[in-house]
């Protein structure tokens, strides 16, 4: 995987991937930034969320659930001092529909945490993390 950031100005940054999208970095107002773009930290958060997020969802399809509406929900503490990494992580996973089958959403869940989220996968072993789900049932 190749990316660049490239710096803008100040604490202004735009970041592109090989895929071709980009997004802009920023810091916060405290720290002499913008507040124009993601910090990086949120961009790990979406990246954790984002990774079992597609992998569920592609799971539940497979599974022939009729999902109308679905979110994924992370929060990260982080600690107080620098370099104030993520102390804890908890994942909540909002599946709506009518007639979702519960094992199937645990089992989805449960492969994206244990085979298939590299995310997951880097950062189960160094930080505590929790995944729940909350099931809503919802006409399309």
């Amino acid at each position: 995987m190749e990316v660049s950031v490239k710096w803008i100005d100040g604490l202004s940054f735009v970041a592109e991937a090989e895929s071709g999208f980009g997004v802009n970095l920023g810091g916060d107002l405290s720290v002499g930034g913008a507040a124009d773009g993601f910090r990086p930290m949120e961009m790990i958060a979406i990246g954790i969320a984002g990774c079992t997020a597609m992998d569920v969802i592609s799971i539940l399809t497979k599974k022939r659930q009729h999902v109308s509406a679905f979110e994924v929900l992370l929060h990260a503490r982080r600690a107080q001092d620098h370099p104030k990494v993520f102390t804890e992580i908890s994942i909540e996973y909002v599946v709506s529909g009518q007639g979702i089958d519960e094992t199937a959403v645990q089992r989805a869940i449960q492969l994206s945490e244990e085979r298939y989220c590299p995310a997951i996968a880097m950062f189960r072993n160094v930080v505590p993390l929790s995944l729940t789900y909350r099931l809503e049932d919802r006409d399309r």
